[in-house]
């Protein structure tokens, strides 16, 4: 009995914690989605990351050195070769919608992963989803439709190529949470080698030698994203992909403050009202996950 209680305690911490490392993962790709955006105006995306993966592994390689043994002895190397190239195609795909179109709109598109998880992980992951969590997040979704208001464009080539992204970004999460066991360092590092390669065959079109200045922007932006990864890959590796993910939605939030901290881009109504209804229901399910404890999960099909 008291084993069943020190386990259900447990697990209830690490939802939690889940929960607050996916609000920090999704500061910090805010953050580098603010610093891609301004980079890409003078760079190309292939140089983008190309350069930004050389940052982060740069970072990354003390502890890639430390675990070099486990990169010889991956967890389903097919699955994880299918992840690296998920990660290429997310990124890859996202600075190149962001060329052509408002950040707010390629965002919306990318806020609609959570709806995409949430279903994937039912079907493919068999966790419990039940109907108060898919309420809640058609409810955020909502939100985030009323503060970013998709424009006239939604259906060019740019904003296909950001719904491509989004899908490869959702399918990227729940590969995490399959491959939950795999060191955070080998998911992080395989992702950035993704684009690492990406880079060396696209960066020589049309490189720009970037100033002193841009340099620090692309090793900040390694940076941020080495973090960024960390906080998300561990979050799905302690709570189920449809508790946690739902979280990306505080993006909208971040993205009204980065936008006129860097682009000086003042919020309008309509996006405080959506980015409330947001957190309103983000604060809903964190609520609910207290009030249910531990639920028990089901081991993913092999």
């Amino acid at each position: 009995m008291f084993a069943t209680i020190s386990t259900a305690a447990d697990n209830r911490v690490a939802r939690m914690a889940g929960i607050g490392l996916m609000l920090a993962g999704i500061c910090l790709f805010s953050l580098g989605d603010a610093i891609g955006k301004y980079l890409v105006r003078d760079h190309s995306v292939g140089q983008l990351l190309l350069l930004r993966a050389l940052a982060a592994l740069l970072v990354l390689s003390p502890s890639i050195w430390r675990y070099r043994a486990e990169f010889f002895r991956l967890e389903r190397p097919r699955l994880q070769l299918v992840r690296m190239v998920l990660s290429t195609v997310d990124v890859a795909a996202f600075f190149a919608a962001t060329v052509y179109l408002p950040l707010a709109d390629v965002i919306t598109f990318y806020l609609a992963v959570p709806i995409f998880v949430t279903a994937g992980s039912a079907i493919f992951l068999h966790e419990p989803v039940g109907w108060r969590r898919w309420s809640a997040v058609a409810v955020g979704f909502c939100g985030v439709l009323i503060a970013l208001q998709p424009s006239a464009q939604s259906f060019t080539w740019p904003a296909l190529i950001a719904l491509c992204g989004s899908a490869a970004f959702a399918s990227l999460m729940l590969l995490t949470r399959t491959l939950r066991a795999a060191p955070d360092v080998v998911l992080a590092a395989t992702q950035f080698a993704g684009s690492l390669g990406f880079g060396i065959v696209m960066a020589p079109i049309g490189w720009v030698t970037p100033s002193l200045s841009d340099a620090g922007m692309f090793l900040l932006g390694g940076v941020t994203s080495v973090c960024a990864l960390l906080c998300v890959n561990r979050s799905l590796k302690l709570a189920p992909a449809s508790v946690v993910v739902p979280y990306q939605y505080t993006m909208i939030i971040w993205a009204v403050l980065f936008g006129y901290a860097v682009f000086g881009d003042l919020p309008s109504l309509a996006t405080l009202i959506g980015a409330a209804i947001i957190v309103a229901a983000g604060l809903y399910i964190f609520l609910r996950e207290q009030k249910l404890g531990y639920v028990p999960e089901v081991s993913p099909p092999v």
